[in-house]
C-alpha cells in the first residue's frame, strides 16, 4: 500500500511513499539481528568510530540532498537546514564516533571477608536491535541524534520516520550503506520501514519481540502508547516527549538579547520545536516594551517556498496539524484571552493558499485555566504575563505537568542561578536559548520524558553494562 506526500507549502503531492506492514518489519528486524551476529558484531569500536565518521563525510558530500529532502518535508526555509539542522546531523555521527572511544569504565581491586583479593572491571556491550521512533518537526536532526549513538555503541536499529518526513531517513540508507560496505560490513545494520502508527509500521515496531530496547521522540500520549508496549518483554525505553515550556523576563534583562531569544524559541520551525517556549513571563516595568518589540518581530515575518532566500517563515508540517493549532487560536479567544497580534491564517498568494500556513501569534490576558496556557500547541503563538514577584512567577512556570526546557534573562547572576535551580526542567538557559553542549545530558522531567540523551549519559541507554569479576 502507497500513501502520498503532501507539501506542507502548497498542498501539492510531492511525492509516493510505500507504507510498511507486520511482514516488512519483522524482515527488517531480523536484518538488524543477522547484521549483530555478522561482521558488524565483530568491530571494534575504533573501527566503528571509523566507520561513523565516514558516515558523515558521506553526510556533507551530499549535503545539498539532505537540505532538499528536507525542504520539501518540511517546508521550512533554507538557511535553517543549511545552519542548523542538516550540519548537525552529521556532527551527531562524529561526536558519537569520538565519544565512544574515550568512555571509561569502573575498575575495583576487592578484598573480600576471607582475605581473597579479586579485580571487578565493567565492559560495554551493544544492548542488540533499537527500535528509532522519530518526529517529523527536525526529522534528520532528532533521527541521527538517535541513531549515531546507536551504533556507535555497536546495535543494530530499525528507523520508523514519520509519515510526513520520510525522505532524509531513506536518503540515509545509501551513505550508510556506501560507508560500511567500504569496511566490509554488509547492509543490515540500519533500517528503515515506512508508515503510520497504530496499525502500521510504528505499532510493529514497538510489538516486535526481537526489538530491545525503544527510543521515541514526540508527544506524550504516543510515549504512553509505546511504553505500554514495551512493558512485554520488559524492554528498556528513552522518551524526549512533550513540553509546556516557559521563559521568564526580569526587569534587568539585556531586552534585545531576550527579546530575540524569546521570538526564536516562539517560532523557529514555526514553533514545532520541542523545546520551544509557549508561556513568558515578563516583569512589569518592562512589560509592554518587551511585548511591543516582540509583536514587531513577529508581524516582519516574510512567509514564501522555503528555496526563496527571503523567506523566513515556514508553514506548519500539515494541514491536520494546522486544524490543532487554529483551534487552539479559537479557543483563546473563546477563552478570552487578548490577541494582540496573529490569530488566523495569513493572505498568502495563490500559489501557497494550499500550504498549511498560520500567522505567528501572541495572546495576553487569557484566564489561568484557559487550555492554551496548559496544553502543549505546537504551533508559532506564545501568552505573555507580567509578573511581579520572583516566588510567584516561578510557582506559575511550575503549575504543569510537563517539564522539559525553561529561559531566564536576567543580567542579575544570583537571581538567574537561583531561579533556573527552581524551576522543575530538564534543561534551563540562562539568557540564552537552544544552545547546547553535546556532551551534556538532554531530557525532561515529569510528562516530558524518561532518560537522558547526550554524552555518556546516552550511552547508558544504548549498552548494558556488565561486571566481571577476576579472583587474584
Amino acid at each position: 500500500m502507497t500513501y502520498d506526500l503532501i507539501s506542507p507549502v502548497d498542498g501539492s503531492v510531492t511525492g509516493t511513499m510505500t507504507e510498511a506492514g507486520a511482514a516488512e518489519v519483522d524482515a527488517a528486524v531480523g536484518n538488524a539481528r543477522a547484521a549483530l551476529a555478522g561482521p558488524w558484531g565483530q568491530l571494534s569500536a575504533p573501527a566503528r568510530a571509523d566507520a561513523l565518521r565516514a558516515v558523515a563525510d558521506g553526510i556533507r558530500a551530499r549535503f545539498d540532498e539532505f537540505v532538499e529532502a528536507e525542504m520539501l518535508d518540511t517546508g521550512q526555509p533554507r538557511h535553517v537546514m543549511e545552519k542548523a539542522f542538516v550540519p548537525r546531523g552529521a556532527a551527531n555521527f562524529e561526536f558519537f564516533a569520538d565519544l565512544t572511544k574515550n568512555v571509561p569504565t569502573e575498575s575495583f581491586e576487592t578484598v573480600g571477608p576471607h582475605g581473597e583479593r579479586a579485580l571487578n572491571y565493567a565492559v560495554r556491550r551493544p544492548k542488540g536491535v533499537i527500535g528509532v521512533i522519530c518526529p517529523w518537526n527536525a526529522p534528520f536532526l532528532l533521527m541521527t541524534w538517535k541513531v549515531a549513538p546507536a551504533l556507535a555503541c555497536g546495535n543494530a536499529v530499525v528507523v520508523k520516520p514519520s509519515e510526513q518526513t520520510p525522505r532524509t531517513a531513506t536518503l540515509l540508507v545509501e551513505v550508510i550503506d556506501k560507508a560500511f560496505a567500504d569496511i566490509g560490513v554488509p547492509g543490515g545494520v540500519y533500517n528503515v520501514v515506512h508508515g503510520f502508527g497504530p496499525g502500521s509500521a510504528g505499532e510493529a515496531l514497538t510489538t516486535h519481540p526481537d526489538v530491545d530496547a525503544i527510543t521515541f521522540t514526540g508527544e506524550t500520549v504516543t510515549g504512553t502508547a509505546i511504553m505500554k508496549a514495551a512493558a512485554e518483554g520488559v524492554r528498556d525505553v528513552s522518551f524526549e516527549l512533550g513540553g509546556k515550556n516557559a521563559a521568564v523576563v526580569f526587569a534587568d534583562a539585556d531586552l534585545d538579547d531576550a527579546v530575540d531569544g524569546v521570538f526564536r524559541s516562539g517560532f523557529l520551525n514555526t514553533g514545532q520545536v520541542c523545546l520551544g517556549t509557549e508561556r513568558v513571563f515578563v516583569e512589569r516595568p518592562v512589560f509592554e516594551e518587551f511585548r511591543d518589540r516582540l509583536v514587531a518581530r513577529c508581524e516582519a515575518v516574510r512567509y514564501g517556498r522555503p528555496t526563496d532566500p527571503e523567506t523566513t517563515y515556514g508553514p506548519l508540517i500539515s494541514h491536520e496539524h494546522r486544524d490543532k493549532v487554529l483551534g487552539y487560536y479559537r479557543a483563546a479567544v473563546e477563552a478570552g484571552a487578548t490577541v494582540v497580534t496573529g490569530g488566523g491564517v495569513p493572505d498568502l498568494p495563490i500559489e501557497l493558499a494550499g500550504g498549511a500556513w498560520v500567522e505567528p501569534t501572541i495572546w495576553t490576558d487569557a484566564p489561568d485555566d484557559a487550555s492554551i496556557l496548559h496544553e502543549e500547541i505546537f504551533g508559532p503563538c506564545v501568552h505573555l504575563t507580567p509578573f511581579d514577584d520572583e516566588a510567584a512567577v516561578i510557582d506559575a512556570v511550575n503549575a504543569t505537568p510537563y517539564g522539559l526546557a525553561t529561559s531566564v534573562w536576567t543580567t542579575d547572576l544570583s537571581t538567574a542561578h537561583r531561579v533556573a535551580g527552581a524551576i522543575d526542567v530538564g534543561i534551563a538557559w540562562i539568557n540564552s536559548w537552544f544552545l547546547r553542549d553535546l556532551r551534556t545530558p538532554f531530557g525532561g522531567a515529569g510528562q516530558s520524558g524518561i532518560g537522558r540523551e547526550g554524552g555518556v549519559h546516552g550511552l547508558e541507554f544504548y549498552t548494558e553494562t556488565k561486571n566481571v569479576c577476576v579472583q587474584l
